[in-house]
Parts: structure tokens; C-alpha cells; sequence
């Protein structure tokens, strides 16, 4: 069944919205398997500071109470600093998605204490505890780097269940759901301690949306209609209230503005404003959300969304 057919007419609007995130663009250190921005050290898409400043403006005339930051790898667009610094003035919690690795990379070693000197809250991609999985996934050594950085962070304070917040992202190695994510946490928890000393406060699971580079993987091997029938076959009405997009906008590289990131890199732009320098000046931000049929990713099972289960 179509996905919009299968969400109750009252949720397909949004609601409050409280989060503006900002991917600054394709560039990364990483070229993951399951990466949906399709991101890598190739790409040149970047969010220029023209476009940063619109984002501050956004932020400043509609009171976001939460800036999301992704890419790529945030950190590798020139003007992250500069809008880290800018943004902290005016929005009382900022989220960063790090891939870890990048903050061994030469010229991005200070981040993780300019992080911690902004109270900055880091969600890190680590899809799983063992060098296998995450290597076969991410390339060999992103295991041992994250590793080396995880422990880098906690020095500063990070993960410690204070005012540093570092939460880890597990995301399935292939075409399935991602288990309970309390238990998942626990199994974290346990091995990442016991085995490198390393702390963290919370796992999100997120499920893998068949777009981009993990749609052509599905493709080749002929899961992709598999795959698609186990979420349509999981869909949680109870997830599908609380789905992400109802309360915040995605703002691509180039300012045009989205319902979330999986539709940015579809190119389903939101209704509404048509950028980020319209929002800026604009009032209204609620809209009829764009909805297809790899939405059912983000209701299957407990539901999935950038902050882990919905249900």
C-alpha cells in the first residue's frame, strides 16, 4: 500500500517545529556502503557562509530550540567553526553527527574541546562493537580511529553522563531491522567498556532507508523488493505518530529546504518556503509533509528516526 495511504490524515501535517537541521554538504572524509547522502573525500557540495549566515537568521526569527548539524563530515565545510561559534549565541542546544574519525584528521584535532567548550551534544556513527562489521562497512581502520576518538572525547568529559553529551548510532549491517534498542545499548555499553575503557550515554538504532548507495546495493543483489515488503510489512501506526519531519525542516547544502534529509537527497523539496533565505523572512513553517514510499523505514518495527526508536 502507498505510504501516505497508511499515515492518519492528522499526522501528515506538521507540528510544532522545534528543530532545524543543516546538512553543510557532501564532503567527507568516509565513503561509507550504507551512507544515504552518497557522501566522500570527491565530493565538493558545500554550505557556503552566505547560506550559514540565512540558517542564523532562520534560527534568530523562529527560535529553533535545536540546531542539528550533519553532512558529510560537518566538520570539513570551512565555515563550521565560524557557525558553531555564531549559532551558540542564540540556540540553547546544539547537535553535531560526527563520524569520529574526522576529528584525528590533520587540522581537525582541536574539535573535540572546541566541542566541549560549546556544549556541544555529538551524535557518532559507530553501526557496531566489533572491528569486523564496522570496517567491512566504513573501510579499513575507521574502527580503530573512532575507538581512538571515543576515548579522546571521554577524556574531556564526554560520555560521563553529564552536561557533555556523546550518543552512538548503530545502524543494521544489511537488509534487516535493528533490534530492541535498549538491549542493543546494553550490548554497547558492556563491550566497548570492558574491551577499550569507553563510555557513552546513549545508542539510537536507526533503520537503513533504501536510497542512495544502500538502494543500489539492494538493487544488485536483488533485495530491494524484499526489503521494502519487511517494512511495509513492519509499519507501527504508534511509530508513525512521532515520525521526525513533523517537527523540524532540513535544510540542504544550497539553502533549498526539505521535510528531512532522506528527502534532500531524493530532491522532494518541502512545501512551503522555497529556501532558507525565504524562511528567514517568513513566519509560517507549517506544511503538508512529502512522503514516499521509503518513509516506511522510519515506522517499521519501533520506528526509526536521527535520535534512535519512535516506539
Amino acid at each position: 500500500m502507498n505510504f501516505t495511504d497508511r499515515i492518519a490524515p492528522q499526522i501528515r501535517h506538521t507540528d510544532k517545529i522545534s528543530t532545524i537541521q543543516v546538512n553543510l554538504g557532501k564532503i567527507c572524509n568516509l565513503a561509507c556502503s550504507h551512507c544515504h547522502v552518497e557522501a566522500g573525500p570527491k565530493r565538493t557540495e558545500t554550505m557556503s557562509k552566505e547560506t550559514l549566515q540565512a540558517v542564523l537568521e532562520a534560527i534568530s526569527a523562529h527560535k529553533f530550540s535545536t540546531l542539528d548539524v550533519t553532512g558529510g563530515a560537518p566538520e570539513m565545510n570551512a565555515h563550521f567553526r565560524w557557525f558553531i561559534d555564531e549559532a551558540a549565541k542564540i540556540t540553547p542546544h546544539i547537535i553535531v553527527r560526527t563520524n569520529l574519525t574526522i576529528l584525528l584528521e590533520n587540522g581537525y584535532e582541536d574539535l573535540p574541546k572546541f566541542y566541549a567548550d560549546h556544549s556541544v551534544e555529538l551524535v557518532a556513527s559507530l553501526p557496531c562493537y566489533t572491528e569486523e562489521n564496522v570496517d567491512g562497512m566504513r573501510g579499513r581502520g575507521v574502527f580503530d580511529g573512532s575507538i581512538e576518538a571515543l576515548k579522546r572525547l571521554n577524556a574531556l568529559g564526554y560520555g560521563k553522563g553529564g552536561n557533555l553529551v556523546l550518543n552512538l548510532v548503530y545502524n543494521p549491517g544489511g537488509a534487516f531491522l535493528p533490534g530492541d534498542q535498549a538491549e542493543l545499548e546494553a550490548d554497547y555499553k558492556r563491550e566497548l567498556k570492558s574491551a577499550f575503557g569507553v563510555e557513552f550515554d546513549h545508542l539510537f538504532t536507526i533503520t537503513n532507508v533504501p536510497i542512495g548507495r544502500f538502494r543500489r546495493s539492494l538493487e544488485k543483489g536483488g533485495k530491494f523488493e524484499p526489503y521494502m515488503q519487511l517494512l511495509e510489512a513492519n509499519f507501527n501506526p504508534n511509530a508513525a505518530q512521532n515520525i521526525m519531519c513533523r517537527a523540524q525542516i532540513s535544510v540542504g547544502y544550497d539553502g533549498a529546504l526539505y521535510d528531512c534529509d532522506f528527502n534532500q537527497m531524493e530532491g522532494l523539496k518541502a512545501h512551503g518556503a522555497k529556501d532558507i533565505f525565504e524562511l528567514a523572512k517568513s513566519g509560517e513553517l507549517g506544511r503538508q509533509i512529502v512522503f514516499r514510499d521509503y518513509c516506511y523505514a522510519c515506522t517499521a518495527g519501533a520506528g526509526s528516526s536521527c535520535c534512535g526508536a519512535l516506539a
